[in-house]
């Protein structure tokens, strides 16, 4: 069989998903199957699981030609696991969907027809997502309303990274270094043809999610950052209202002075103060989420370690990268 260059290139992300992997490689075989025949790659990029999700993973390549197993030298977060599958990948069209089979792997086909059609993107748009608590519908609606006043750019609402790209979108992708990444946002900063396919998200195939909500909070602070300075706008403005309050407040000590009225009120004065100070507060915050970017930014580390890549030949033999290397975007060397 010849992977040389496949059809078709699927990314999946995995961090302790032990429980997903052999039911998503069943399924996700189907689809490819009838999407693209034998002409496809599965790319399985395990950040830094602590279950036995790269031993799965290994287990798998032996017996599928078609697997591309990568072991993270540690866990680099979801969106820099795909940044790596979008290095090692080799297909004309990239399919990236999570591993816990939320994202119908049987879209595919669907998907592919639609890029046949003419557009560079297809992404999947979620109107409903079962099996997820209230709190997480209701922060998730909110931010994206929240990232779509803020961004420079259109991002699309209730979408998640199941989307189907064509290599001349992946290239793009691959040109771009920065390192706090929010893929969803750079898909939408190349542009091109985009067009969504709606379909229901099902409740978790096996286990719990692996995002807190502190993981969720540095995901919008990064989105929100990455594609707009607005929030620095916002500091600007808070500090043009606190100024004006200010010039009101002094009209007000002035014709109080002049009219002999003895102004009282400690609580209301330390009220101000702290008011101000808040706002202050506020605005260093966010210019040092700025500068602090800026500096991370500036250190040009590689993205990702790539500890070890598998790949096998269908019998049971294994071949690839076992040593360490370190992988900086635009693409580096392959997988050898």
């Amino acid at each position: 069989m010849n992977l040389e260059r496949p059809k078709l290139s699927v990314i999946v992300p995995c961090h302790n998903e032990q429980d997903s992997l052999v039911e998503l490689h069943r399924r996700l075989g189907a689809a490819c199957a009838e999407a693209v025949g034998g002409a496809y790659e599965l790319v399985l990029v395990n950040d830094g699981s602590r279950d036995l999700t790269w031993a799965v993973m290994a287990d798998l390549a032996r017996r599928d030609a078609r697997i591309v197993a990568v072991n993270l030298a540690r866990n680099f977060g979801k969106e820099l696991a795909l940044a790596a599958g979008l290095e090692l990948c080799k297909g004309e069209r990239v399919l990236i969907i999570d591993a816990d089979l939320q994202d119908p792997p049987e879209l595919v086909a669907a998907m592919m027809r639609k890029m046949d059609g003419g557009c560079d993107v297809v992404y999947g748009l979620r109107p409903e997502r079962a099996g997820e608590p209230w709190w997480k519908r209701a922060t998730s609606a909110a931010f994206y309303r929240v990232l779509g006043w803020l961004s420079d750019i259109p991002i699309p609402r209730d979408t998640g990274d199941f989307r189907l790209l064509s290599r001349r979108v992946v290239d793009a992708l691959l040109a771009m270094p920065e390192t706090h990444r929010y893929l969803r946002g750079l898909v939408s900063w190349v542009g091109l043809r985009q067009e969504p396919i709606e379909y229901q998200r099902p409740a978790r195939h096996a286990g719990r999610t692996n995002f807190t909500p502190a993981k969720l909070l540095a995901l919008a602070f990064d989105a929100m950052s990455a594609f707009s300075i607005r929030p620095l706008r916002l500091a600007s403005y808070l500090g043009f209202i606190a100024g004006l309050g200010a010039l009101l407040l002094l009209v007000y000590v002035m014709w109080s002075w002049l009219s002999g009225v003895a102004i009282e009120g400690w609580t209301s004065l330390m009220l101000v103060v702290l008011l101000l100070n808040s706002a202050q507060l506020i605005v260093i915050g966010i210019m040092g989420e700025y500068l602090g970017r800026t500096y991370l930014e500036s250190k040009r580390r590689p993205l990702f370690i790539v500890e070890r890549v598998l790949r096998s030949d269908g019998a049971g033999e294994v071949a690839g990268k076992s040593e360490a290397s370190a992988h900086s975007l635009p693409r580096a060397a392959g997988e050898g």
